[in-house]
């Protein structure tokens, strides 16, 4: 039998690629340009991400803003604060269909995604009790692929239809992550299993914490914290990397379950929503190795450890600080921060958040004396939404997986665009730089 391990070394020799020759023929790594902005590869109506404008060929660094079709996300997360009320639905109508709901239009919204959260007949136990995981990200993409043969008419591309099935799985995402939560806890941490009908005339938002909790209870301020979460992640514009992979698949003319498992598996990944699982892990090794959590020369001692690799998983990362767009603030991460100090006063908590806080302030500087950079670092949102979570009793499992039930709003907005606007298979190139060899006999091999 062969051997895999003996051809590591020749696996990692013959993909071994020159970095100058990246510059030689002007590639744009990760479609990023020299300058850290984005290469332009398509446009969008749905999301804008604005943390830089340029300014005679400059780059210039600005308070970041978030806009979902136009209205800034701000003054979404305002009025919900304003009138004590869910807004995550009205930001999924706002990204779908490109206008405010008015209240009738709202109303009906939240009763067909309500009739449309419960699964398939069977669905429950034939596809998430009989093959529980360990990972609810990868339990919740193989259980949309499941779902393909439920769907009477799942390879029709009209722009109605698939506006149906989006409709459907934005409606599903909350149960399907519960109840793959729920079966995880049962078959493999042996705790007893818990499984909650879903109730119509819950929020998402109230639905998650419903069917989470044994005993389905939860309080108000709770319910609309995390649908503030829900309305900061559901878009950010079509160059990140899960929604450049449905557009990237949404282009081949696929279906619409196979480009949403597809941009799960994209999210899952640290580089990305599987993040602010990454915060957790660095803060719980703050929290036990720095003794005073208000020493500002300690805390900083300890960032300064794990930029440089010496501390934490050795990655030379401190996760959760610095934006590909945003540069001097994520204005997401500040209405997370400002709305959760309420909820870590409450849970007695205070002292944590501040230390979250202290990092905020202590990390640009951290950077420029180890890197001698001035390059602008930011808090990015990841780094207090796995915090809020933890405050509202959420296991550290459905962190990344809270992500997708939010995005995919502009998932789905995304895919609507690209069936709609796109046309053309995304298809860029790749400069071979192998060279060429002879073909040898297998006996003179």
């Amino acid at each position: 039998m062969i051997d895999l391990k003996e051809h590591l070394n020749e696996i990692a020799g013959n993909d071994y690629i020159d970095s100058g020759l990246y510059g030689k023929f002007s590639v744009k790594r990760g479609l990023r340009n020299d300058d850290g902005t984005g290469v332009l590869v398509g446009l969008t109506r749905v999301g804008d991400v604005h943390g830089y404008i340029i300014d005679e060929g400059e780059k210039v660094a600005i308070p970041g803003k978030l806009y979902y079709r136009g209205i800034d996300v701000e003054d979404i997360a305002i009025e919900a604060a304003k009138q004590n009320r869910f807004c995550f639905e009205e930001t999924i109508y706002l990204l779908l269909f490109g206008k405010q709901p008015n209240r009738k239009q709202l109303e009906d919204f939240n009763k067909l995604l309500g009739e449309s959260r419960p699964l398939p007949k069977n669905f429950v136990e034939d596809v998430i009790m009989r093959a529980p995981s360990r990972n609810i990200m990868n339990k919740l993409s193989s259980s949309i692929l499941a779902l393909y043969p439920y769907d009477d008419d799942p390879e029709n591309q009209s722009p109605e239809n698939i506006l149906r099935q989006c409709v459907e799985l934005i409606a599903r995402f909350p149960t399907i992550a519960a109840y793959s939560y729920m079966s995880k806890k049962h078959y493999f941490d042996r705790e007893s299993l818990v499984i909650h009908p879903s109730e119509p005339s819950l929020t998402s938002a109230e639905t998650l914490l419903a069917l989470i909790r044994q005993d389905k209870e939860y309080t108000q301020y709770e319910a609309q914290l995390l649908d503030l979460a829900l309305v900061l992640h559901a878009e950010h514009g079509g160059g990140n990397n899960s929604t450049f992979t449905v557009h990237v698949v949404s282009s081949s003319d696929t279906d619409t379950y196979s480009t949403i498992a597809a941009a799960i598996g994209s999210l899952k990944g640290f580089k990305h929503g599987g993040a602010n699982a990454k915060v957790i892990g660095m803060m719980d090794d703050i929290m036990k190795n720095v003794k005073n959590w208000e020493s500002e020369k300690e805390v900083s001692a300890y960032l300064e450890k794990i930029l440089k690799g010496e501390a934490y998983d050795r990655t030379r990362l401190i996760y959760g600080q610095g934006h590909a767009v945003y540069t001097i603030t994520d204005p997401r991460a500040t209405l997370l921060r400002d709305k959760a100090k309420a909820l870590a006063e409450e849970k007695g908590l205070i002292k944590e958040f501040n230390l979250y806080c202290l990092i905020e302030r202590l990390v640009p500087s951290v950077f420029k004396r180890v890197k001698g950079s001035d390059k602008d670092i930011c808090t990015n949102v990841d780094f207090y939404s796995g915090f809020v979570y933890k405050m509202l009793g959420i296991p550290e499992e459905l962190n990344t997986p809270i992500f997708a039930v939010s995005r995919i709003a502009g998932w789905c907005a995304h895919r609507l665009e690209e069936i709609t606007a796109g046309g053309r298979i995304i298809r860029p190139a790749y400069k071979c730089v192998q060279p060429r060899l002879n073909y040898a006999s297998v006996d003179s091999r």
